[in-house]
């Protein structure tokens, strides 16, 4: 028998058979993993089991391929977002792209740091969108294709940084742009982590991560757009 511990949040739960439930899990350790909850679809377990909860676990399985079973014990609610419909939205944008783009199994230590943060945060309410916003260039880390907003592209300077290439994800200034600015991304000053961002600056930061994110995961996702999870927040974001 096989066996491990690991601590995480879930990011799905689908009802299993009469009284069991499956649910996705991303673990320190292990990345995103399944397994079965025995009794999971019981009403004591819904608010365990409920997406962004924080959760220790303990997997089983007689072979490693095998789905397993999870035995669960809450470690942190993070219910206050159902109050929230702008951090509710936030969550479950968090939630279906973690899904998305993180294959099974698979760590990826930072970014579970990261996106632990990120669901404290939506749970906490308060500033969060900015925090989101460095999250997806995480994840684009996380993916192997991590921005590069470090200097121009094409001088090599550090100032004036206005542009990202939608080719490379490489920073240019305004002058390393010349006639070429307007096929290229604005940069918000926020996204390098540069004071608070503005309405303005979040829209153009996220037009700059949903590009790559999209070209990063399409193989993986046979060609469809991202999650609709996705699309709701930034609909939420543009209303203000």
């Amino acid at each position: 028998m096989l066996e491990w511990r690991d601590e995480g949040a879930v990011l799905s739960m689908r009802p299993h058979g009469e009284s069991a439930a499956i649910i996705e899990v991303f673990t320190a350790q292990h990345g995103r993993h399944a397994g079965v909850v025995r009794g999971g679809a019981s009403r004591r377990m819904a608010a365990v089991l409920q997406p962004g909860s924080q959760v220790a676990v303990v997997w089983k399985a007689r072979l490693e391929g095998q789905m397993g079973t999870f035995t669960v014990e809450p470690v942190r609610s993070r219910a206050a977002v159902l109050g929230d419909r702008l951090a509710l939205a936030g969550l479950s944008a968090t939630c279906a792209l973690l899904r998305a783009a993180l294959p099974e199994r698979e760590a990826h230590w930072a970014l579970w740091r990261g996106s632990m943060v990120l669901l404290d945060a939506l749970a906490e309410g308060g500033d969060w969108p900015a925090l989101y916003l460095r999250w997806e260039m995480q994840m684009l880390e996380a993916l192997g294709f991590g921005l590069d907003l470090s200097r121009c592209a094409v001088t090599g300077s550090r100032d004036d940084l206005a542009f990202v290439s939608p080719k490379t994800g490489r920073a240019v200034s305004r002058q390393g742009a010349g006639d070429w600015a307007e096929r290229l991304l604005p940069l918000p000053q926020g996204l390098m982590g540069q004071g608070p961002v503005n309405r303005t600056e979040l829209a153009q930061g996220l037009a700059i991560t949903g590009h790559f994110l999209t070209r990063e995961l399409s193989p993986l996702m046979d060609g469809k757009p991202l999650p609709e999870a996705r699309g709701r927040l930034l609909d939420l974001f543009a209303k203000g």
